[in-house]
């Protein structure tokens, strides 16, 4: 395990600069339903640097699940120098909402945290979009989608990320795909895979080759499609390897993902090589 921190549970209604002590925002509130924002930033912070940010994205079908699921993530990658973000957004177990509503939520919290870059201490030209399954597919949605924005965001700011880490991503929903039967014909405007242009950002993309509800080939045709947008797109196969592989309890595979995550971050520039923090 890493070391533990202490996460502080206070809501902040204004914009603070943070320090390396945790803290939870408020990003969003639609009607009673408040969503809100995790923040990790590293032990030594400094107000005058800019980091890059890492936003993480749970997973749970849409339907359920919770922010802290990339909690240890964020612990290291904060080690790291990264400004890490664990996302609340809106589920149909919590809040009886679709995969759209959720979708729009990750949108609108990217906008939060690029709009407040300089308050956060963030560079907004460095900014990682991260998730698992489901959330997966929201860190990509982000990226490639244009519909599904909230009406009060302010669509002067972008949503779209600058990299993408992509733990066994949901990137197909049609025919086939998962979650088709809740998406119906509106995967063409919600389904990743089917959304790819030119520009999409530089994707690191993770599965096991025994995943049950994204198939090699569905993966290996994304890394495709990305590759003739002129993007680059690593994908890197767990042999015998099922859904959610890469979870924290899997501590041999969390270690060597997040370690390949690790040196994609390098790759662009968001990490330097050393010092390479020791898991336990």
């Amino acid at each position: 395990m890493l070391k533990k921190y202490s996460i502080l549970a206070i809501v902040f209604m204004s914009y603070l600069i943070p320090c390396s002590a945790q803290k939870k925002l408020l990003y969003k509130q639609v009607d009673t339903t408040r969503l809100f924002v995790e923040i990790h930033a590293p032990e030594n912070f400094k107000a005058k640097n800019k980091y890059p940010a890492l936003v993480f994205f749970f997973g749970g079908g849409w339907k359920g699940g919770d922010r802290y699921h990339f909690l240890n993530h964020a612990l290291y990658f904060s080690q790291r120098g990264l400004i890490c973000f664990l996302v609340d957004y809106r589920t149909e177990s919590k809040h009886g909402t679709t995969p759209f509503e959720s979708l729009k939520d990750a949108k609108s919290s990217l906008r939060f945290i690029r709009k407040n870059a300089s308050e956060f201490g963030v560079d907004p030209s460095k900014i990682i979009a991260a998730g698992g399954s489901a959330g997966g597919h929201l860190a990509a949605a982000t990226a490639l989608i244009e519909k599904y924005n909230e009406k009060t965001d302010d669509m002067s700011i972008s949503c779209v990320p600058n990299a993408l880490a992509l733990f066994n991503p949901v990137i197909d929903n049609g025919p086939g795909g998962y979650g088709h039967e809740r998406i119906g014909t509106a995967y063409k405007d919600f389904s990743p895979l089917h959304n790819i242009k030119k520009g999409a950002p530089p994707t690191l993309f993770f599965l096991g080759t025994n995943d049950q509800l994204i198939p090699v080939e569905t993966a290996q045709y994304y890394k495709t499609v990305m590759e003739k947008v002129g993007s680059n797109c690593m994908l890197k196969l767990y042999e015998g390897e099922g859904h959610g592989f890469f979870n924290h309890r899997n501590l041999h595979l969390y270690k060597e993902t997040v370690l390949e995550t690790d040196r994609f971050l390098q790759s662009l520039g968001y990490l330097e090589q050393n010092p390479v923090i020791e898991i336990e």
